[in-house]
């Protein structure tokens, strides 16, 4: 599979971000390519595009797959598996969101309830207000995050469109500002 400039740079430039966001290179790299590949494409194929280990590129397909992005088919007459990402980058920026929230924001939700018990029974004031100040924190923010994930793709897209103009409806607005 040969790729054009714009889509190698953009694969390269998707595995770097990745690698800043915490997720390994490959993984991003085989996920760009996915999004930007009009067919379902082998590992073969995908290996071949990228100049990766097969071994490399299972590890990322069952990484991707791991975290709901990668959907396997199959074709008939065909024992390959055929790999596909959304080309909806709605879908996508949602799907990573709930994995997220649910790796890594839950955990550090139940820990931090944990934790704010513990260092009341420690009797440690300062340590139990700012743990449970985080903790208050971190669980508004989940129930935003729920009511907002219960609204239908298009419904989000309109508010994000809204985006700063909402605020001229809300109370407490400073004096002089547009």
């Amino acid at each position: 599979m040969a790729l054009s400039k714009a889509a190698n740079e953009f694969i390269l430039h998707w595995g770097e971000m990745g690698s800043r966001w915490g997720v390994n290179r490959t993984v991003a790299q085989v996920h760009a390519l996915l999004y930007l590949s009009p067919e379902p494409l082998t590992a073969e194929e995908i290996g071949e595009a990228l100049s990766v280990a097969r071994s490399n590129v299972s590890t990322s397909l069952r990484e991707l797959q791991n975290w709901e992005l990668v959907q396997a088919t199959h074709r008939m007459g065909d024992r390959r598996d055929f790999f596909s990402t959304s080309h909806d980058v709605w879908q996508l920026f949602l799907t990573v969101l709930e994995q997220r929230v649910e790796r890594e924001i839950e955990p550090t939700i139940a820990a931090l309830g944990r934790l704010a018990v513990e260092a009341r029974a420690e009797n440690q004031p300062e340590v139990t207000a700012r743990i449970a100040g985080m903790h208050a924190f971190l669980n508004e923010m989940h129930g935003w995050y729920r009511q907002m994930s219960k609204l239908p793709p298009n419904t989000l897209r309109s508010l994000v469109n809204l985006g700063a103009g909402v605020t001229k409806w809300l109370p407490g607005k400073a004096k002089g500002e547009q």
